[in-house]
């Protein structure tokens, strides 16, 4: 290792001693001179100890190394333990801030640079975020917590261990591509649920509706239609249901541009319309809502990770995937289309999932567009209804007449603009 290398290596251990050190003793700045085990100078010391040590490792080897960490570590424990004593506390986050902070030293010096700065970083955040994190826990219910586990599990246990092919007769599911989808569903669904948490249901219809229409817009549309029967003529709850609809477009758009970025351009002129549409209805909604009480922002979902609609999704997503491949196989892309508005009526998600991964394989580019389109449109048609169903014509009217001209002005973009 070259000098000036070896300079920059324990510069950065001394820097996340550095950092670790600043938020350790800014959490205990009260505290007078040799009152507390170790402040930014003792941690700084102790990552450059670390880096020291690591960089003698190559010549000395690594049970120097070895014992060199287990008596620092023997010596911190005892000054720390006769702090916790004296101020009878039962903390031992600074203790194992100094074992990170002499391991990374080494680390720093030893390994990849960038990867311990990143672990440096990510322990002054975890640190600084003491507050937040304890307040987050109180607040923290059992089936949020329960959610969460169920995510986690979801991704890191069964997403790994599941085949990567595809092994149906119709060479149409693929369990860990299908898996995958499931758990961007739900995460997108308790993401949904935590935005809902994180601004509070007093801050009105439109954070609830933004957040709720991530997981799904006919959820918000129901929602806000009961809160307008109860509400003749309101204009918060159409607004809402707007704002639903627009970021339930954007959403289907993103997903499908990320699988297929071909997908980009013969999208984004009709939904960006259509979007244009949605938004000056939502203006006009907001304005007529000015001068009366909010709707309320209740919020839109009952448990923070709906399992029986992830995985309800999951096997609509593997039906409508075999039904898109036996369909495009006999009929072409006239039975994709089909299947599309069919399936747009109940799910945007599976046929948009569906034509993307198709896209430039079996269906041409356009076709997986009008597709996906088509199954906006159903699935458009499908919350209108719902509107005018739960919330009266005298309330739906309105949100008919915007989808209408949303979907008129999409169709016109897609075949002027849309089309190469």
């Amino acid at each position: 290792m070259e000098t000036v290398e070896l300079y920059q290596r324990l510069a950065l251990a001394l820097a996340i001693g550095l950092l670790v050190g600043l938020e350790r003793g800014w959490r205990e700045r009260d505290l007078d001179d040799g009152a507390r085990t170790a402040g930014i100078r003792t941690f700084g010391l102790i990552g450059m100890l670390g880096g020291i040590w690591g960089a003698m490792a190559p010549v000395l080897g690594p049970i120097p190394l070895a014992a060199a960490g287990l008596s620092f570590a023997a010596a911190f424990i005892l000054f720390e333990w006769r702090e916790a004593v004296s101020r009878n506390t039962y903390s031992v986050t600074s203790t194992v801030a100094g074992f990170i902070v002499f391991a990374l030293g080494a680390f720093a010096v030893l390994g990849n640079q960038a990867a311990a700065a990143g672990a440096g970083v990510a322990t002054l955040i975890i640190l600084a975020a003491r507050t937040n994190l304890h307040d987050f826990l109180r607040r923290m219910s059992w089936p949020e917590l329960r959610s969460a586990i169920v995510l986690l599990a979801m991704t890191f246990l069964l997403l790994p261990i599941l085949p990567d092919r595809t092994l149906d007769p119709w060479d149409a599911v693929n369990l860990h591509e299908l898996w995958l989808m499931v758990v961007l569903i739900g995460a997108i669904s308790f993401a949904g649920y935590v935005a809902v948490r994180v601004f509070g249901e007093t801050r009105g219809l439109l954070v609830s509706a933004a957040a709720g229409a991530v997981v799904s817009s006919t959820t918000v549309t129901l929602f806000n239609a009961r809160v307008a029967r109860k509400s003749p003529g309101a204009g918060a709850p159409a607004m809402a249901i707007c704002i639903a609809w627009i970021v339930s477009l954007a959403r289907m758009t993103l997903i499908a541009c990320v699988i297929n970025p071909m997908l980009i351009v013969p999208l984004a002129a009709p939904i960006g319309a259509a979007i244009a549409v949605l938004a000056a209805a939502a203006l006009l909604f907001r304005m007529a809502a000015a001068n009366r009480e909010g709707g309320g922002a209740a919020s839109m979902f009952e448990n923070p990770l709906d399992l029986s609609f992830v995985l309800g999704f999951g096997g609509l997503l593997a039906a409508v995937s075999v039904g898109a491949q036996l369909m495009s196989t006999l009929f072409g892309e006239a039975g994709v289309l089909g299947l599309a508005g069919i399936s747009g009526f109940v799910d945007v998600d599976p046929i948009t999932l569906s034509a993307s991964r198709l896209a430039g394989v079996s269906l041409s580019v356009n076709a997986a567009a009008e597709a996906i389109l088509l199954a906006a449109t159903a699935n458009m048609l499908t919350k209108t209804a719902v509107a005018v169903g739960i919330g009266g014509s005298r309330f739906g009217w309105k949100l008919v007449l915007a989808g209408l001209l949303a979907l008129v002005s999409g169709a016109a973009a897609f075949v002027f603009l849309g089309v190469p």
